[in-house]
Parts: C-alpha cells; structure tokens; sequence
C-alpha cells in the first residue's frame, strides 16, 4: 500500500484495474467483502467504501444476497480505461504520479482576500503562506499556493513537505478531519511569478484552480490556489444523466 494514498482509494483502484483487465470479467461475480478484507489486510468497513463508490461509478452492481458483479458495459468499461473522475480521485491521482522539488514557507499579513476566504476574526491578522512546485516526468506541471491559519500553519514542517502532501500531512500528523471542499476551476493565463515557476512563457495558457477546504466544525482550515500548465495538465469528470420530477439533469460523479 501506498502511504500517501487513503487505502480504500487504493483498494478501489486494484478492483477497477481487475475490471479493465478482464481478471473479472463483465458479469463475473467478484470477491466478497470478507475476501477482500482478508487480502488487502483491511476492515470490511474500508472494502465496502470501495466497493459503494465502483457502484456508483457503475463499474459494479450489487445485488442483495448474491454478491457484487462487474458491469455488463463493455462499452463503460472501456472508455474509462484507468482514467481518473471527480476532484477527490483526480487529487489522489496527481499526488501518486508528482514530486515535490521546491517548498518556501512563510508567515505574512493576509491579504484581505484570503482573509474573507478563511473567515479569519478580527484579531488574526497574519497566515502561514506554503508555495510548491510539483514535477511530472521531470517537467514542472504545477505551481501551488497555500494560506493557513497560524495555529495550523506554525505546526508544518517544511521537510515532510518534501516527503507527502500537505493535505495528508494535516490529516495524518495534526488530525484535522475535512468534510468538505468548495472549488472553482477557471482557464487562465501564466503571470510573471507562475511562469517562472512552471518554466514557461508568460501568457501561457494555465488552469487556474482555487479550493477552499472545511473541517466538521464548518470552518475553513486552508485555502489552495493552484495553477497547472495547460499542455501538461488534464481534468477529467463523469456526469450521469439523472431523471428528476422536473426533468432530468447531468450530475458530476465523484469517485
């Protein structure tokens, strides 16, 4: 198992590569949870997280006091092909496949925007600012910023940064759970920083991508802006057309 990865994501990735390749094939029943439990040296609860998502995803279809089974779909099935849906699986993706070469760590006086965006009190007036530059096959794909509250933020150290992702750092080593993300994606242009961090020419073509992340208390605890090269970088959704009262509408379907 990889470290840097939640394990039922990996898990769910072992099953949809068993689909791709025809270990199971469509129709097939596959192992039941106690199986799967038993192989992957996990909880039954952890296999059922995995399995409820490939059923969501289509992938699987579950049918009660018989077992779980792989989609009839070749058609689905092959059009997905080890493809990455939704912004959770397409972070985790990103995460398995970058390194990290370049972290600067600083404390600043927000900016009234980020402060607006972390719904910092009056009296907290300074964040800790984490800039990152993220390589793909030794090409810089990604140039990341961080702004987190003090409390948070003095608690990073910079090494591990070097080691695993920020978001599992806080999840793993300072226990802050997260329950929800509000993020906008937007095409945009490289300014003069991105495109001496990216190594590119300015005005170059960049997916911009700004995330505000929650804890269950409901406060945002980090805001991330990230700008992702253009001929590097790809984001891929599935939406399921979804019959309502009123008519029927495309939902994105996460992973």
């Amino acid at each position: 198992m990889n470290a840097l990865l939640p394990v039922y994501y990996q898990i769910k990735q072992a099953i949809k590569n068993w689909i791709i390749t025809k270990e199971f094939a469509p129709g097939e029943k596959i192992f039941s949870e106690n199986e799967l439990a038993e192989k992957f040296k996990v909880s039954r609860l952890t296999v059922r997280q995995a399995i409820s998502q490939l059923v969501q995803e289509g992938f699987l279809i579950s049918k009660r006091g018989e077992g779980t089974f792989v989609t009839r779909n070749e058609k689905l099935i092959n059009s997905f092909n080890l493809e990455f849906s939704g912004f959770m699986d397409d972070l985790f993706y990103q995460v398995q496949k970058s390194q990290t070469k370049s972290v600067e760590i600083a404390r600043m006086i927000a900016p009234k925007s980020v402060r607006g965006k972390l719904e910092l009190g009056n009296k907290e007036e300074e964040v800790v600012q984490v800039k990152r530059i993220r390589f793909k096959d030794d090409k810089s794909f990604a140039y990341t910023i961080n702004y987190l509250p003090l409390e948070i933020g003095l608690r990073i150290n910079k090494g591990e940064l070097y080691k695993k992702p920020l978001l599992r750092i806080m999840e793993q080593d300072l226990g802050i759970q997260f329950v929800e993300a509000f993020q906008t994606i937007e095409a945009s242009f490289a300014d003069q920083e991105v495109s001496g961090k990216l190594g590119i020419p300015s005005g170059s073509p960049i997916l911009f991508v700004e995330r505000i992340m929650y804890t269950k208390r409901g406060k945002p605890a980090e805001l991330v802006q990230s700008s992702y090269r253009g001929d590097l970088y790809k984001y891929i959704v599935r939406l399921k057309n979804v019959k309502r009262k009123k008519g029927a509408v495309w939902i994105p379907q996460s992973g």
